[in-house]
């Protein structure tokens, strides 16, 4: 029992470590906060752990481990994904130059079906199937069925993302009035945008 729990404590500060290390979930978050404020941010978030739901499900069903195992279907999907970022990142100049274009009173550009964007940004990214079946493994407790570890992790996984998220979605909204100024929020756009690509284009050249 001993063993269990601090292995459980491990597996915990390590996957504390990978999700909240910076990454294209935090930029599209920040995104659809500065554009549409923290309904569309708790919505991405959502949408971005139904995509984590969706690579668990395939990862306990083996169908991840196939993907990772495939070199074409991984780089299919990898650049996709790399191609949906640059397609936000893209957006988000073309956000900044309708702020530039529209009157002061307009309201601003949405940031479109908030969960949505999450869920496809967190889907295309194959390298969460490989998170799951090359890392979880080796963190699951020894004490449990591998299935059950693996359904356990991923389960905190989950959570985990959505303390971080949710709470860094309040932080962002906490300083609403700031982003709302409208040189801040074309800038913010643009800084975005410009994190958005950059990640795009690090994901299509990291692919194998």
């Amino acid at each position: 029992m001993v063993i269990m729990v601090g292995e459980l404590l491990v597996a915990a500060g390590m996957l504390a470590v990978v999700t909240m290390a910076p990454g294209p979930d935090m930029a599209v978050v920040t995104r659809q906060v500065v554009s549409g404020g923290r309904g569309d941010g708790l919505r991405t978030t959502l949408g971005i752990i139904l995509g984590l739901c969706m690579w668990g499900a395939l990862t306990a069903l083996g169908l991840s481990a196939l993907l990772a195992a495939s070199p074409t279907a991984f780089t299919v999907v990898t650049y996709a994904g790399a191609a949906y970022l640059v397609h936000l990142g893209v957006r988000s100049f073309l956000d900044s130059r309708h702020r530039d274009e529209a009157p002061a009173d307009a309201a601003p550009p949405r940031g479109g079906n908030a969960w949505t964007v999450g869920l496809i940004s967190n889907v295309l990214n194959p390298k969460i199937a490989v998170f799951y079946i090359g890392l979880l493994p080796t963190l699951a407790p020894s004490a449990l069925p591998t299935q059950w570890g693996m359904a356990l992790l991923v389960a905190a996984h989950l959570v985990l993302t959505a303390l971080w998220l949710g709470g860094y979605v309040l932080v962002l909204d906490a300083a609403k009035h700031f982003f709302a100024r409208p040189a801040v929020r074309r800038w913010m756009d643009r800084i975005m945008g410009s994190v958005l690509v950059v990640f795009g284009v690090r994901v299509a050249v990291n692919s194998p």
